[in-house]
């Protein structure tokens, strides 16, 4: 009795392993807590922030204190009552405090402006880093289970090449078949043992591929349960998904937080031709005295206390001024021109997983109608061939045939997944309960 090699392989795929396996929510907490992409949007995200603190912190009250201590020589000696009398130096110590406050500083608050329209920015990239992270765990664990069935594929595909060719040679020996049908088999065979190594390796690099992510070596992995819910997106107009996008998108909002930033950074460059106005408040003291050889004359000082008024009022900078406001412009520009770079590739996006969601699922259910019916080909051709009405090249074509139906249909049903979170991360509503959806379909 003849073993079908290739449908057993595919069989035993679909059943989960013994023992336990990891998913993709096991996946998704590893990268949450490893992934070194994210740690770094979070980094940026609060070095950003501290830019606001900064840009407040100068507009406060600023208090600084002074101590100072300085020495005077004498310039030479004297005498006095016929003796000679070094007329020895002077020291002289400081003590103040200054408060100071700006009163007038229309730049500095410009600033602020921009600082908290840069921290919102980055918060907005950061959220787009993690909605991105959703997508980069399924697309790499994904990646791991298509190679795998690729590898099942090929293995399967090695082994019916195997017994096709011992078949040949078997018949050839016994004078029922002529050499060109060993040559032939033989041929795929071999061509077959290459394309599992290939597949090996592929899959070996599937698996570092997610380790980069998780920061872990890779299990064994659940697997997408055969009844694939095929449901289109809703809603089912494209255009309610490209505006849905162009609100809540979290890469456009980045990209709109800076402009806002880059305004704000005009008008603080245009700020720089306005007058300032600070107020000042300081208390201190001199205290001087003399030391004459080994006596010391004490000098005492009394505080006092002086308030000041400033108005600084900018005249000429060398064209420097007026240079920072033309730098600021042309780099709202660049970030306008960015901005709008950003808005079409995401329209386009959108639409394109919209329609990849559509095109996935006729190209699931086709794939599995051409499965069955590979299946059914190479079961007819190899009772053919066994009668003698089938050549073994066209035994071999089908075993080639159903090989590449079983491996379209794979990479269509996960390529359907990663289309439908891709589709919402792209809207701006992807979340972990989409990831959960996923998760919920293994088995």
């Amino acid at each position: 009795m003849r073993l079908k090699l290739l449908t057993l392989a595919l069989a035993l795929s679909a059943f989960p392993l013994a023992g336990h396996s990891e998913d993709l929510l096991d996946a998704y907490r590893e990268a949450r807590a490893n992934d070194p992409v994210l740690s770094q949007a979070e980094a940026t995200r609060l070095a950003t922030g501290e830019g606001v603190t900064q840009a407040r912190a100068v507009m406060l009250p600023q208090l600084n204190g002074s101590f100072g201590l300085t020495q005077q020589q004498s310039g030479g000696s004297s005498y006095n009552d016929n003796s000679l009398v070094n007329t020895g130096h002077s020291r002289t110590r400081s003590l103040s405090a200054t408060l100071t406050q700006t009163v007038v500083d229309l730049s500095q608050w410009a600033n602020l402006s921009a600082a908290r329209s840069q921290a919102e920015s980055q918060d907005a990239t950061y959220e787009a880093a993690v909605q991105d992270l959703y997508v980069r765990v399924t697309t790499a664990y994904f990646g791991v289970l298509t190679s795998q069935d690729a590898l099942v594929f090929a293995k399967a595909n090695e082994d019916a090449y195997k017994e096709a060719y011992d078949q040949a040679d078997q018949r050839f020996k016994v004078g029922l078949s002529a050499i060109t049908d060993v040559y032939q088999a033989k041929s795929y065979y071999e061509l077959a043992k290459a394309q599992t190594i290939a597949a090996q390796n592929t899959l070996n690099d599937a698996r570092e591929a997610l380790t980069q992510i998780t920061g872990k070596p890779v299990g064994e992995l659940k697997k997408l349960r055969e009844d694939l819910p095929l449901t289109p997106p809703n809603p089912a107009d494209p255009d309610q998904w490209v505006q849905a996008a162009l609100k809540s998108n979290a890469t456009i909002q980045a990209g709109q937080y800076t402009v806002e930033s880059a305004e704000h950074n005009i008008n603080a460059a245009r700020a720089g031709h306005l007058p300032t106005l600070n107020a000042s408040v300081s208390r201190g003291k001199d205290s001087t005295w003399l030391q004459h050889g080994n006596y010391n004359v004490p000098g005492n000082g009394d505080y006092g206390t002086t308030v000041g008024l400033s108005v600084n009022i900018p005249i000429f900078s060398g064209g420097a001024t007026q240079s920072r406001v033309r730098q600021s412009i042309y780099q709202r520009d660049e970030a306008q021109d960015s901005l709008e770079s950003t808005r079409r590739q995401v329209v386009r996006d959108t639409l394109n997983y919209y329609r990849s969601v559509l095109a996935g699922i006729s190209q699931v259910q086709a794939n599995k109608a051409s499965v069955d019916s590979g299946q059914k080909a190479l079961e007819a051709t190899r009772a053919g061939f066994d009668v003698g009405t089938q050549t073994m090249l066209n035994v071999l074509n089908a075993i080639q045939t159903l090989t590449q139906a079983e491996s379209s249909y794979s990479q269509s049903r996960h390529a359907l997944v990663l289309d439908e979170l891709q589709l919402k991360e792209s809207a701006g509503s992807i979340d972990l309960k989409d990831v959960e959806m996923v998760n919920a379909m293994l088995q």
